[in-house]
């Protein structure tokens, strides 16, 4: 709400009529700077704590809940909807988050480890374990 009420002190401000001598006007710039600060620095430590793969959808999934949300309650959006067109803009939005969730749990089961992959990681288990460098023999050696 800060951020419309900002925005339209500084559409009137630039066409003429200045906004910026009341403090109101301060107060809603304080807040949203505020709240910019606290969304960056909370980003920030999600980032810095989990994979970026993880941080990102939820972000995405939270911010457009909110947006709707926000929108549903400043512009009295479902009151001049029907039943249906209400259902039909929630079956929307299920569509959305599902398909932001399936993409994050599907996004490494492309083509599964390959063979050579697994053998690999198998050998580097297997060097981790004794400590000898000796990896597994991928062929039999003729002496």
């Amino acid at each position: 709400m800060s951020v419309k009420a900002l925005g339209i002190a500084l559409k009137l401000t630039f066409s003429g009529t200045n906004q910026l001598v009341y403090p109101q006007t301060w107060a809603f710039t304080l807040v949203v700077i505020t709240c910019v600060l606290t969304q960056m620095n909370y980003l920030n430590k999600a980032l810095d704590t989990f994979n970026t793969a993880v941080v990102s959808p939820i972000y995405y999934v939270m911010f457009t809940s909110l947006t709707i949300l926000a929108s549903v309650i400043m512009f009295k959006d479902w009151d001049g909807q029907s039943p249906t067109q209400i259902l039909t803009e929630m079956c929307g939005f299920v569509t959305i988050l599902s398909g932001t969730f399936l993409l994050h749990k599907t996004k490494d089961m492309a083509d599964g480890p390959g063979l050579s992959t697994s053998l690999s990681m198998r050998s580097l288990k297997h060097e981790e374990d004794d400590g000898f460098g000796e990896g597994i023999p991928l062929k039999r050696q003729d002496t």
